[in-house]
C-alpha cells in the first residue's frame, strides 16, 4: 500500500546551485537555489521568485554565474540561500567566500566552488506559476583539482551535495553506480 501526499514538489534529488550576480554598487550577490537545471545543450533554467535581490540584479545585468557548491562550502552556501540580499546587503562578505570577475560575462566567479557555468540571460518568462529565467551557457570553468586523468570533470572529486525538498536536508553525492546509456544494455534486443 502507498501513502498519498497530495500535490507536493517531492522529487529527489534536487540539485544545489549558487547563482552569482553583481549588485548596483558592483558588490557580489550570491544565492543558493535548487529549483532549476539544464533545459537544453547550452541552456539553464532558473525558477525563482521575483522578490529576490538576485532577480533584480539579473534584470539589470543580464548575466550570472551558476556554480556547483562542494561539501566544504555547505555552511556558507546554506547561509547564502537562507538570507536575502534585500535584508542583508553584505551577506556575501559575511559568508567568508571570495570572488573574482568573470572574463566572459558581467558576473562574479566564486573562487571556492569547483565548477562554474558562466551565463548570459536569454529570456525572462513570467508565468502564472512563477518566473523562469533562461540562461545561455557561454563557458564552463573547473578547478584542475576536480579533473580526471583525461582532463574531464570528475563529479566524485567535486564532492557536491543535493537538497531533500521533503525533509529539508542535504545529502552528499557519492559513488558511481552505473554508466548512462550502457547499464541497461542487457534489455536491448540485438537484430
Amino acid at each position: 500500500m502507498k501513502k498519498s501526499f497530495g500535490d507536493k514538489p517531492y522529487l529527489f534529488p534536487m540539485p544545489t546551485y549558487m547563482i552569482g550576480t553583481y549588485n548596483d554598487d558592483d558588490s557580489v550577490d550570491a544565492m543558493m537555489m535548487a529549483w532549476g537545471g539544464i533545459c537544453d545543450n547550452n541552456m539553464v533554467a532558473l525558477n525563482l521568485e521575483k522578490t529576490h535581490k538576485t532577480v533584480t540584479n539579473l534584470y539589470k545585468r543580464k548575466a550570472f554565474t551558476l556554480a556547483i557548491p562542494s561539501i566544504d562550502t555547505l555552511e556558507a552556501s546554506d547561509y547564502l540561500g537562507t538570507i536575502s540580499g534585500n535584508n542583508e546587503p553584505n551577506k556575501f562578505a559575511i559568508s567568508g567566500l571570495s570572488s573574482s570577475k568573470s572574463k566572459n560575462v558581467d558576473a562574479p566567479i566564486i573562487n571556492e566552488y569547483p565548477v562554474t557555468l558562466e551565463c548570459i540571460v536569454e529570456k525572462f518568462e513570467e508565468e502564472p506559476y512563477g518566473l523562469r529565467i533562461l540562461g545561455k551557457i557561454v563557458n564552463v570553468l573547473a578547478d584542475e583539482s576536480v579533473l580526471d586523468e583525461k582532463g574531464q570533470i570528475d563529479f566524485k572529486k567535486v564532492n557536491t551535495f543535493v537538497f531533500d525538498q521533503i525533509n529539508y536536508n542535504y545529502y552528499a553525492v557519492g559513488e558511481k553506480v552505473g554508466k548512462a546509456w550502457h547499464s541497461g544494455n542487457k534489455f536491448i534486443k540485438k537484430k
